[in-house]
């Protein structure tokens, strides 16, 4: 009545879920899986941003680097900010933007996009239509002070 040491049949062995799909897949299956859990972060960043808004101060600095993208968005919201509570014309902005060599309909465009970014991360807007002029938003106004000549 000995008992065999060794198993009757061998167990199977066990294929990886990257050997079942192809490593393809798998890997763009991880890499989604990722992704979903960042924007989660993300999400969970910005509502207790939200809830910490009114203690949390904002500069300069921190509103150009979320909203600019490059200097000459950077430029755009300095020139908004020199011309005051009135604002300032697409056409006007692209006169003084000349070097960069931007048309009217691209200046509003990237007015647009800070917009877009800004709203994201904060839940404010840089700068707002008043008639057919561009002006900063109060939010902006208050982060950088007053201009001189409003």
């Amino acid at each position: 009545m000995e008992t065999a040491e060794k198993p009757v049949q061998n167990p199977k062995k066990k294929r990886s879920q990257s050997d079942k799909i192809g490593r393809l897949k798998y890997n763009q299956q991880l890499l989604k899986q990722t992704l979903a859990e960042v924007e989660e972060v993300k999400l969970m960043l910005r509502t207790i941003f939200a809830g910490l808004k009114g203690s949390f101060s904002f500069d300069q600095p921190l509103i150009e680097r979320v909203a600019c993208q490059d200097e000459i968005d950077k430029e755009i919201l300095n020139l908004l900010f020199e011309a005051g509570s009135r604002g300032s014309l697409p056409k006007d902005l692209v006169v003084r933007l000349e070097r960069f060599k931007i048309t009217r309909h691209q200046t509003s465009r990237r007015i647009h996009r800070m917009n877009r970014r800004l709203q994201k991360e904060f839940g404010q807007q840089v700068a707002e239509k008043r008639g057919w002029h561009w002006a900063l938003t109060s939010f902006v106004i208050e982060s950088w002070g007053e201009p001189e000549n409003s």
